[in-house]
């Protein structure tokens, strides 16, 4: 059961989110974003075969399979990874040129959910800093929230990281990111719907809350002892003395 209300607790300095499933309903990402990059990998690479970003993409394929493939190997690779909804980082990389053009035209809006913007936007005013933390791409993120329904919302954020810095289940990708900060890990707090992120958070010192949003079930159990709450609406802010 989620709580109602809780407040940010004394001495944060910085609040993370995650997006799917966070901000972002996992059905926009799952039955829209993916369904959208999925028929034009092979099409975008072909059109752009003498592009950088194309070239990088396909070396990324080549390094990430340890072979030497053509263009229509690679193709059919990250075709592949897309089918078994692998995360990995030429695959992200390429899907998220593919989505800078669907938002650019205007195919694309990201659905925030109604309780984020009004939330991001008082937690702003009280004086904390906002950054994202999530599995794709910061590309790919800064294009979500520069294209959602509530505006262009990239200026709200002063922090992006991806797993870059590492897996989201492990707690060393918290320290990384807390030493990029420059503050201490009980000075940031982190939201998601994940438990087993949240664990990982609060495993490096971090304050962590699971966000269960009633459309979005979360994709691992819930862990006794998290706080758990239903949305943005009821995380309130205590200013630092």
């Amino acid at each position: 059961m989620a709580n109602e209300l809780q407040a940010i607790p004394t001495g944060v300095r910085v609040v993370i989110t995650d997006i799917e499933g966070t901000t972002t309903s996992i059905s926009f990402v799952r039955d829209t974003l993916f369904p959208y990059a999925r028929p034009r990998l092979g099409s975008w690479l072909r059109a752009h075969a003498e592009e950088e970003a194309a070239q990088a993409v396909q070396a990324q394929v080549q390094h990430e399979t340890g072979q030497a493939l053509t263009q229509e190997q690679v193709i059919r690779q990250l075709e592949d990874w897309s089918d078994a909804d692998r995360k990995v980082t030429p695959l992200k990389t390429l899907q998220g040129l593919i989505w800078a053009a669907g938002y650019a035209d205007g195919s694309l809006i990201a659905p925030l959910y109604p309780d984020v913007a009004p939330a991001l936007s008082h937690w702003r005013t009280a004086g904390l800093t906002l950054g994202v933390y999530s599995s794709g791409s910061v590309a790919a993120q800064q294009l979500l929230f520069g294209h959602t329904g509530a505006g262009d919302l990239t200026g709200w954020f002063s922090h992006w990281f991806d797993t870059t810095v590492g897996g989201k289940l492990e707690s060393e990708s918290y320290r990384h990111i807390a030493a990029s900060l420059g503050v201490p890990a009980s000075a940031i707090l982190f939201l998601s719907d994940h438990s087993g992120e949240v664990a990982a958070a609060q495993q490096a010192g971090w304050h962590a809350w699971r966000i269960a949003r009633a459309d979005s079930p979360p994709p691992a159990a819930p862990v006794a002892g998290q706080v758990t709450l239903g949305g943005f609406a009821g995380i309130d802010v205590v200013l630092t003395p």
